[in-house]
This record gives structure tokens, C-alpha cells and sequence, in this order.
């Protein structure tokens, strides 16, 4: 069991250098942050991006993960991603992951002055993007003629670091996005339920991610993949579970999951005054009690 940190960015970097640090220091696995150009409540106070952030970040750092949780085709191409993911991991030594989905229909469905996309659209723009931007990072020139995404003779070079390509990472519940994660993904992430985790019972939720895990594992055998070679990950945060109510709570709330076969949980870093406001002791605990009840 791994378990990191998302870091929200809405610090300034002059905060924000000492706050990605503390992630490192505490023993974090890896430290996330969210690649969206608002988000939520906080779309009226301060929030950056999340490639300079990640930039910043990897200057501050040394051994600890890096990466987005996760990047959506509502803004991004796979070209100019795919460039700037490869430039990440130069910078950071190898040290990236980018977390992918499909997108959903908040601020950043619309802010490119499109109409949001159906949840069909969104599915089919997702198969096309994922396997686009795992042959950018891999080949060193592509050319694509795709519905909606293209390249001609795009070139990445050098390439990447880790290789043969930055791990990709794949948040999907449905059975199209988990033939995307077995096809492309060496992790694979949910939140939990795919809708209304906040108003889903809590007992119920171990039952709906380990059909997600079967799921994935049917989808694996199609592709001819063990299970076993991608990471699954566990985002909180949007479901009624309290993780960070204590430091034992949220060691039985880690045994629980990865008796299902959870082996990355994901924290957000406690943002006072809003809804990640709780936990800030208990989040600074969290490594060194993960070691101790899983080993590491």
C-alpha cells in the first residue's frame, strides 16, 4: 500500500514551494495535483495551472512522484500535451505520471467557448485521445488522421526519460474506459462510484469498487494483460467515507481496500475553510502510518 498527496494549486508559489517539499519530507508515495482551469468552489479564488506547477515542483523536489490527476481532453490536445509531458520528465528526472479521463461537464466542458460534449462524445473523444498521445510519447515522429484529434509529423524528441513513455494513468468505471486503462494504462483510478459517490451509502462502497476492479480484471484477460502489471488507485475525497477522521481510521479504511486490491490511496492536502479543510495532523501522519501497518 502507497499512499500520496493532492495538492491542490491554489498556492502561490512562494507557499506553494514549501507545501510540494512537505510532501516529499513526509515520505509521500507521490504528490498530484489537478489539471483543470477552474474548479468547483474554488473557481473564484487563486488556482494555476498545472504544468508550470508541476515544473515548479519538480525543482523543489527530489524523489517524489509527480503528476496530474488527472489531464482531460475538454482543453487539452494530444500533441501539445504529449510535448509537454515529455519536457516534465526531463525535468523531473523521470519522476511523472500523468493521470488521463474522459472529462465532465464543469467549467472546463465549456471554456473554450464549446458547447459540453454528450457523455458519448466525451467516450469517443477518450478512445481516440488516449492511444494518440501513448504513441506521441513513444514514437519520435507522428502523423494521425483522426476524427477529431490529428498530428502530421509531429516529433518528440528526445523522447522521454522513463521508457518507453511516462506512465499513463487511467481514471474509468465504465467498461470503455477499462478496456482504455488494460489497452494503455499502467495504473488505473477511480473516485468511486461514477455518480453520486457523495449520496451513495458508505457501506456500499467496497461492493462498487470491487465490481470495478472485476471489471477491469475482464478487460485485462481480453487484452492479455495480468491485472497485476497496472497500479490501482483510489482517489477520496467524493464519497460520505471519512479517511482522515484519525490516523487508525484511516489505517482500516486503507486494510479495507487493499483486501480488494487498492494499492495507491490518494489524499488532498487539507485546505482550511473549504471542503478539504479537515485532517491537517492526521495527513502529516499518514506515511509514516502506512509503513508502519503495511510495511515500506
Amino acid at each position: 500500500m502507497r499512499v500520496s498527496a493532492l495538492i491542490l494549486p491554489v498556492y502561490p508559489w512562494r507557499e506553494g514551494r514549501h507545501i510540494w517539499r512537505e510532501a516529499e519530507d513526509l515520505g509521500f508515495h507521490a504528490a498530484y495535483t489537478y489539471d483543470h482551469l477552474s474548479w468547483r468552489t474554488f473557481r473564484d479564488g487563486p488556482w494555476f495551472g498545472a504544468v508550470p506547477t508541476l515544473t515548479a515542483a519538480a525543482g523543489v523536489t527530489e524523489r517524489l512522484r509527480l503528476g496530474t490527476m488527472v489531464t482531460s481532453p475538454n482543453f487539452r490536445h494530444p500533441v501539445t500535451l504529449a510535448k509537454d509531458v515529455m519536457t516534465l520528465d526531463d525535468v523531473s528526472d523521470g519522476r511523472i505520471t500523468i493521470g488521463i479521463g474522459a472529462g465532465g461537464i464543469g467549467f472546463d466542458a465549456s471554456v473554450l467557448g464549446q458547447a459540453p460534449w454528450s457523455t458519448a462524445e466525451r467516450t469517443e473523444r477518450f478512445e481516440e485521445f488516449v492511444p494518440l498521445l501513448d504513441r506521441l510519447l513513444t514514437d519520435g515522429d507522428t502523423t494521425h488522421h483522426g476524427k477529431h484529434y490529428s498530428a502530421y509529423e509531429a516529433r518528440m524528441l528526445p523522447g522521454c526519460v522513463q521508457r518507453p513513455r511516462v506512465p499513463l494513468a487511467v481514471a474509468a468505471t465504465g467498461p470503455r474506459g477499462l478496456a482504455l486503462a488494460a489497452r494503455h494504462g499502467q495504473a488505473w483510478i477511480t473516485t468511486g462510484p461514477a455518480r453520486k459517490g457523495d449520496e451513495t451509502d458508505p457501506e456500499l462502497l467496497p461492493g462498487i469498487i470491487a465490481g470495478q476492479l472485476d471489471g477491469l480484471a475482464r478487460a485485462c484477460a481480453t487484452e492479455g494483460r495480468d491485472p497485476a502489471e497496472l497500479s490501482h488507485v483510489l482517489l477520496t475525497g467524493f464519497t460520505q467515507e471519512q479517511p482522515l477522521a484519525s490516523v487508525q481510521a484511516f489505517v482500516d479504511f486503507a486494510a479495507r481496500y487493499a483486501a480488494l486490491g487498492i494499492d495507491e490511496i490518494v489524499v488532498h492536502r487539507p485546505v482550511p475553510g473549504t471542503c478539504f479543510d479537515p485532517g491537517q495532523g492526521v495527513y502529516e501522519q499518514l506515511p509514516a502510518a502506512v509503513a508502519a501497518a503495511f510495511g515500506g
